[in-house]
This record gives structure tokens, sequence and C-alpha cells, in this order.
């Protein structure tokens, strides 16, 4: 008994406060006690204030009715650090049949139970890249099967437009909003397959503020839609990037698409405002600020972890790709929660210097 891993404990059944009559040295370093400190002490008391309530409701009443109990329970040591216990009680009878003790052993199994997590979260993270992966796939197919249609409307298009080329004719306009309409189309399409498929980086120097002032563009529609405003304000002439300009485009989107469903709903929180400064003589931040509903503080630091998502139809991908896009520029993104509600998320990227 003194020598074993486990902890060993009997607890005195005649006393109502379940004193502690011995405790072997597994059992003390556990719960953190010297075996003096331990001995006469309510047994229950070894676990901390913090123990289930109920749980320890369940022992108290197993023992009065002089039965055993077998179950796992998260207990405290005296310095208030947690760990799993799985605990078995169980009474000794004198000749009379008598209770005239209890015997515990415990086992510290808390390296088990965090392989057990670990192996959990593992299985969920598959599961979420097998889901991603397919997804992937599929609009990789869809980016092709659409890429046919557009390309014959704008066939029939300009064909339409040579046709009223000697005409004054209000139809002509239409066809023009057509024709611009169908490159947007075409070019999110190409985006899109460029984001999705594997290969190098095309890296190659950009203008930051015409990057944002096209992916406004881009995602205008949706904006309108959804009743909000995007406003900008750009700092003038400020030194190019080099850079991925389709991978920083799809963290403005992402940024910019989060903005949005924070404001989802409540119509008075309207605007998204995008910044750019130079922030020192070779770095440049780009802000984009929203008046939604802010991010809980218990989740400010979870935000960028994969798979972590507020939403319900969410994956909790795409702010751990965008940080990951970023880092990959030597920069970083960031978030904060604005003092007069809402929250900006904001990263930094290197002035000429290849990812």
């Amino acid at each position: 008994m003194e020598a074993t891993a486990d902890g060993i404990f009997i607890i005195d059944a005649q006393k109502p406060s379940f004193p502690v009559i011995y405790s072997n040295p597994s059992f003390n370093k556990m719960t953190g006690y010297e075996g003096k400190d331990i001995l006469g002490q309510n047994y229950f008391l070894v676990y901390g204030k913090s123990a289930d309530s109920r749980l320890i409701s369940e022992i108290k009443n197993r023992i009065q009715e002089g039965k055993s109990f077998n179950g796992e329970m998260l207990s405290f040591n005296k310095d208030g650090e947690k760990y799993w216990n799985l605990l078995r009680i169980a009474p000794v009878r004198d000749s009379h049949g008598s209770v005239t003790h209890y015997v515990g052993i415990q086992t510290d199994v808390t390296l088990i139970r965090k392989m057990d997590l670990e192996v959990k979260e593992q299985r969920e993270e598959i599961l979420h890249v097998t889901r991603v992966g397919k997804l992937a796939e599929f609009v990789s197919s869809l980016a092709h099967e659409i890429s046919q249609p557009l390309t014959s409307i704008l066939s029939y298009a300009q064909a339409a437009q040579r046709m009223l080329a000697d005409r004054e004719s209000e139809i002509k306009g239409i066809l023009q909003y057509i024709i611009d309409d169908d490159h947007r189309a075409t070019e999110v399409i190409r985006r899109l397959r460029a984001l999705l498929k594997k290969g190098s980086p095309s890296i190659e120097p950009f203008d930051i503020n015409l990057l944002i002032n096209e992916t406004v563009v881009l995602i205008g529609t949706d904006v309108i839609v959804r009743d909000k405003v995007i406003l900008t304000d750009l700092t003038a002439n400020l030194p190019r990037i080099l850079g991925d300009r389709i991978q920083i485009q799809q963290v403005l989107l992402n940024l910019i698409s989060n903005s949005l469903d924070a404001m989802e709903g409540n119509h008075s929180l309207r605007e998204i405002l995008i910044r750019t400064a130079l922030k020192d003589i070779d770095t440049i931040i780009v802000e984009v600020k929203d008046s939604g509903c802010g991010i809980p503080s218990q989740d400010i630091g979870k935000i960028f972890k994969h798979f972590f998502t507020s939403k319900s139809d969410g994956l909790g991908m795409g702010l751990s790709i965008s940080r990951s896009i970023v880092e990959a520029h030597g920069g970083r993104l960031e978030a904060k929660n604005n003092p007069d509600g809402g929250a900006t998320l904001y990263f930094t990227l290197p002035v000429g210097k290849a990812p």
C-alpha cells in the first residue's frame, strides 16, 4: 500500500465527519497534502470546494447507505490544480455485518483524459478537413461549369452589339451592361479557381489601395443586398507591396464578409470602414472596421484558430486561412473591439519584401 502508485485511503465509518484515518504517499501527492494534515480531516474536503457537488453528494449517499462507489470525478488538489480521478470506494464490515470503515483507491487518469480529448479534437478536425476538401472540389467544378455559359453569354452580347453598331439604341447600352457584368463574373470565377488550385503563388508588386477599391466593387452587390455601406479612407501614394494580390484579396473579402455578418439583422448598424496607412517606414497597415456586435471577450483569442466559428453554418476556416496568408507575406493579422462598438480586424504587410 505504501509503494503503489494508486492513492489509497481509509475512512472511519463510525463518525459522521468521515475522517481519514490512513492515507498512503500516492494519495498525499495527488491531493497535495502532507500525511499529517490529512489524518482526521473530513475526507470530502481534500477534493476542494470546486469539486462537483452533485457527485460528492452521490458518494456521501452511497457511503451512508453502506454501498460501494465506482466512478470518475474531476478533483482539485490543495493548490487548486485539477486532475481526473478514477475513484473506487468499498465498505469494510465486521463479523456482524456492520460497516466499520471504507477503503478507497483512486487513480490519476488526467493524462488518459487529455489523450481522449486530443483524439476527439483530431477526429473532429479530420471531419472538418474532409468536408472542406469536398467543398473545394465542388466549388472548383462549379467554377468550371459556370465559365462555359458565361463565355456564351459574352459571345451573344458582343454579336448583338456589332449588329447594332450603326444604330442609336438603348439596347446597345443594355448590351454593354451585360458585357461588363459578364467580365466581372468571369474575373470572379478566374480568381476563385486561382485560389483553389494548387501551385506556387504569383509574386508581383501591387498597389494595396487599388486592390481594396477592386475588392469593394467585387463585393458591391452583396453589400447593397444587405443594405450596408462600405466607406474607405485610403492614404495616398503608399509604396507597393510585393506578394500575391489574389491571396491578399481573399483576406480582404473574408474580413469584409465577416463584418457584414456581424451587422446582419440590425438596420441601424450599416457602415464598414476600410482604412490604409503607413505604420512605419516599411510597413503598411490595413484596417476593416465595422459597427456590428463586436467579438465576445472570451472568443477574441480563439477566432484565428482552425475550425473555430460563432456561426451556425460556418466552417471556421476563413480567419485561420487569412492569418496564414498574411503571415506568409511577412505580416500579422489581429482583431480588437472598438470602444464605440463593433470590431476592427487589421493586418500589416511589409513594403517591398518577398514572402
